[in-house]
């Protein structure tokens, strides 16, 4: 007698297998694996596959197939387009939650499909056609597809009846469930990369941030955690406008993409509210096409996809801001591993990375500009009075020890008080910051010009004589022009060798300047 035929297994213990390996924490490949080889034990179809929706193509892929080697070989990675799958999956062929599709009915040309059912003679409607189909859809709890489930070769030769059908489909619902739960899996280790690396750019702000440093890591955190496989960091130069590369990965930091000279205007056409999504700016590249004419850095992207969730070309830039919100610099990102324009919460991200490296800027710039006003007056920029006495102290030290000399100048501006009186304080400032620009490109270099308080200017000439001093203030009178000046200047160690003493002569010969009028005086 003949074995009897291999039966399968309860349809209600397979379901309960499907629940079973959804809770699992498996990878998503080995989880399809394993539903699609518990379909076809439970619910007894020979032939189980398993097609995905790929977002940036706009199109289905196999991606596992439970069966003989013939189909693995012959369907595992085929890629039908979307448009192929609508035609299968329309109210035509829906029944109870799950798309049966007769032999014949899925002919496909560029009008579409033609429903032409075939059914071999003395088979009925209830015997299963070898090109019979039956697909069930895996949807998102949101609605949309995330794949389809195909089923194939039943071993009872029949269609499925409508109770076979609905253990189909809820079978389907618990693989969409595997699959939306891998791909919630996948995003939330996505984002927990992107908070460990926020973390560690903040701690790194505790410190005595160096922007360029916090630039690159802010780069590398762009690419790591929120997939961007070129990302660059531009700060604007102050004065020329220009945007000048500071950090980059994947693009050549010294390449053509980044050196190009463009400044900040050539782009500021992008940063269009329209196109502003949580602080930065995605627009399409006809749109940017549109609004500038210099090529930046987002060059020719190779890394596009076709669908319409598909990255293709698109331009995507955050501008950095000081505390004042002025924009100092741009990040911009392309080259999306997924191919997929960002999601909402990948662009929030993005905007935090982009506001700590501007956050690691102004710290910078901050911390640079207290170290520079330690020994350095806020108005002019000059040398402050604090570095005037320790330079003056070391100056006297160095000519007694090495038998040089050098010349001491105290200068300040005539009738300042007169000019501040009629025309107010910020012209009084403007009048002191060009005095010292005078000042600053008359000294030689080794020289130092100071401002020790009010109107008053000090220059140290080192291992200057009496000639070489009147040569630095004849320079600087030609250049005072209308506004005069005048001038006091004592040498040590010839009139004074000690600072304090050195200061009280050239200070005197300065009021004795101002006094005769000579706008010069030596101390004799």
């Amino acid at each position: 007698m003949a074995p009897p035929s291999p039966q399968p297994v309860s349809p209600l213990r397979g379901l309960l297998e499907v629940t079973r390996l959804v809770r699992a924490e498996e990878e998503l490949p080995e989880l399809l694996a394993a539903i699609a080889r518990t379909i076809s034990d439970s619910l007894g179809y020979e032939t189980v596959v398993i097609n995905l929706y790929r977002p940036a193509w706009d199109d289905f892929s196999v991606t596992t197939v439970h069966g003989s080697v013939v189909a693995h070989d012959a369907l595992l990675g085929q890629v039908r387009p979307i448009a192929e799958w609508e035609g299968l999956l329309s109210e035509t062929f829906e029944r109870r939650g799950a798309y049966v599709v007769p032999a014949g009915a899925y002919d496909w040309d560029d009008a579409g499909y033609s429903y032409v059912p075939a059914v071999e003679p003395g088979q009925g409607d209830a015997g299963w056609h070898p090109e019979d189909a039956l697909f069930l859809p895996m949807r998102h709890s949101d609605g949309h597809l995330l794949g389809i489930l195909s089923v194939d070769e039943p071993v009872s030769r029949r269609r499925p009846t409508d109770e076979e059908l609905d253990v189909l489909v809820s079978v389907a619902e618990h693989a969409a469930l595997a699959v939306q739960s891998a791909q919630d899996a996948g995003e939330a280790a996505r984002h927990s990369l992107a908070l460990e690396q926020l973390l560690d750019i903040s701690s790194q702000l505790t410190a005595e941030p160096v922007a360029d440093e916090i630039l690159r890591d802010v780069c590398r955190g762009v690419r790591d955690a929120l997939g961007f496989q070129h990302v660059a960091a531009q700060l604007i130069d102050p004065v020329t406008g220009q945007l000048e590369a500071r950090a980059a990965v994947g693009w050549d930091l010294d390449g053509p993409a980044l050196t190009s000279k463009f400044v900040f205007g050539d782009v500021e056409p992008l940063l269009d509210p329209q196109f502003e999504v949580s602080g930065c700016f995605l627009l399409s590249n006809d749109e940017a096409e549109k609004r500038i004419a210099t090529d930046g850095p987002a060059y020719e992207s190779s890394h596009n996809g076709r669908g319409p969730r598909a990255w293709d070309r698109h331009w995507l830039l955050v501008p950095l801001h000081d505390g004042k919100g002025a924009v100092i610099g741009i990040i911009w990102a392309d080259e999306p591993e997924d191919r997929l324009l960002p999601s909402a919460e990948k662009i929030q991200a993005l905007r935090i990375f982009a506001n700590q490296a501007a956050a690691a800027i102004v710290s910078a710039a901050h911390r640079r500009e207290l170290r520079f006003l330690a020994d350095h007056d806020p108005l002019t920029r000059l040398l402050n009075r604090r570095a005037f006495v320790a330079r003056l102290d070391a100056e006297v030290a160095r000519a007694l020890r090495y038998e040089r000399s050098f010349g001491l100048v105290i200068c300040d501006l005539d009738g300042f008080k007169v000019l501040n009186d009629q025309f107010g304080h910020p012209a009084g400032d403007e009048a002191l910051q060009v005095f010292a620009r005078i000042l600053q490109d008359a000294v030689r270099k080794g020289d130092d010009a100071f401002r020790i308080g009010g109107d008053e200017f000090a220059l140290v000439l080192a291992e200057a004589g009496e000639q070489q001093a009147r040569d630095v203030v004849k320079r600087i009178t030609d250049a005072v022009a209308a506004r005069r000046a005048s001038f006091g200047i004592a040498s040590c160690p010839e009139n004074a060798r000690d600072a304090q003493s050195l200061f009280r002569l050239a200070d005197e010969a300065l009021y004795e300047a101002k006094r005769t009028g000579s706008g010069l005086q030596f101390v004799a």
